[in-house]
């Protein structure tokens, strides 16, 4: 598994392939897999990488890191969109509107407050 996740280039290393494999954070066919899991084509390999989760189908197994578009077909990436961020409203001030004053200060405390 570590090999194949390196060949196809999800990962710059082999080491971390196998860390992420350790970690939980690769599973084939719904299973937690170790380094050592062999993958054949038909396989579901989800790995979470980088915080996102990528879902990816085995089309062809290889054991040497090959080019980036030879890489490319040896999975087919099923992952789904993630949704369209929504656009927070920033606080903003005329450039060169000076300090803020104390009812502005308050007004803008309750906004930072009210934020996630």
């Amino acid at each position: 598994m570590d090999r194949w996740l390196w060949a196809v280039r999800l990962t710059k290393t082999r080491p971390d392939a196998a860390a992420a494999c350790r970690g939980g954070h690769v599973r084939v066919n719904d299973k937690p897999a170790k380094p050592a899991t062999t993958v054949v084509p038909g396989d579901e390999v989800r790995l979470r990488i980088g915080g996102t989760t990528k879902v990816l189908d085995v089309v062809r197994v290889i054991q040497k890191r090959v080019g980036a578009p030879d890489a490319a077909t040896c999975y087919v990436d099923r992952t789904p969109k993630p949704p369209p961020e929504t656009a927070i409203p920033v606080a903003r001030r005329d450039r060169g509107a000076g300090r803020p004053t104390k009812r502005e200060r308050r007004v803008l405390d309750a906004f930072r407050q009210r934020e996630p």
